[in-house]
């Protein structure tokens, strides 16, 4: 209360636009917090905005539902592994005995075999995807420069780029600003986008990484000249289970986005059919300025 007036704040919540040339969608939004004024008593000095409590009340109660959500995860993983691991094991001991086997309907079990042990190949994989979802948590990060944090990655994922005829190519600007980093689990992220960037370049292509401080941010594009995503398919990409690719978890692209949110930042997505995808990696400074 200051003479006699009541000071009042309200949350807000900033948006954000592309400004590239594909076209435009928004990503990873979360719910508006109520859109009511929330009465804050003043003493003449500076009080911590009301949006701070509500994050921080908020951070806490995603951390405690993702750990919940973590132990569910864990024991439905181990009800379902169990199983899968026997029969994959009794699958394995049945094809040594039909291994050699000469005639024509045993060369036909053999083969219906091979397919079931494929399915639980597929099957482990996305349990496997399932569970470094749902048990991504608290991360640790460190100051860090996020030009040599790509220049490592560029390092590590070289060969596999020779191999299948992508040149990578970066564009690092100079003198960007420090940012805080999980970098075990940034790798991953940018491991997750560099293979879809793969998949999608089947001939070879090009991979491209840019780097750049813009509007308060500091940011990463990913951009592949691959054969792109219609407008159907990037409206479902980030969710979960969602795959185009028949040997797909569909877990791929939302683990990058709760990683990305997890350090406070986020993703966006362009792409044309014909000409590519573009994903951005927008960070925060480590100083804590920022938009």
């Amino acid at each position: 209360m200051t003479g006699g007036r009541l000071l009042w704040c309200t949350p807000l919540r900033p948006g954000f636009a592309s400004e590239t040339g594909f076209f435009y969608r928004r990503w990873g939004d979360r719910p508006r917090e109520p859109e009511h004024e929330t009465p804050w008593i003043a003493t003449g000095r500076c009080v911590m905005a009301v949006k701070t409590l509500l994050a921080a009340d908020e951070r806490q109660r995603l951390v405690a539902q993702n750990a919940e959500i973590a132990a569910l995860a864990g024991g439905l993983a181990h009800e379902v592994r169990n199983p899968l691991s026997s029969i994959s094991l009794n699958l394995d001991l049945l094809a040594e005995e039909v291994q050699g086997s000469q005639t024509p309907s045993e060369h036909r079990m053999l083969q219906k075999i091979r397919v079931v042990q494929r399915e639980c190949q597929r099957l482990e994989s996305i349990l496997n995807a399932f569970l470094g979802f749902a048990r991504l948590g608290e991360i640790e990060p460190v100051e860090c420069d996020l030009n040599q944090a790509v220049r490592n990655f560029m390092e590590f994922y070289q060969p596999e780029c020779a191999a299948a005829s992508i040149e990578i190519s970066p564009h690092l600007a100079p003198d960007l600003p420090p940012v805080r980093l999980d970098q075990a689990l940034f790798r991953q992220a940018l491991l997750n986008l560099a293979l879809n960037a793969r998949q999608a370049m089947p001939g070879g292509g090009l991979l491209e990484l840019q780097t750049r401080a813009r509007d308060g941010w500091v940011e990463l594009d990913l951009i592949d000249n691959g054969c792109g995503m219609d407008e159907s398919t990037l409206a479902r990409i980030f969710d979960g289970f969602f795959s185009t690719k028949p040997a797909g978890s569909g877990l791929g692209l939302p683990t990058v986005r709760r990683i990305i949110e997890a350090h406070g930042g986020r993703i966006t997505v362009e792409s044309a059919i014909g000409r590519g995808t573009r994903f951005t990696i927008s960070l925060l400074p480590a100083d804590g300025s920022g938009p």
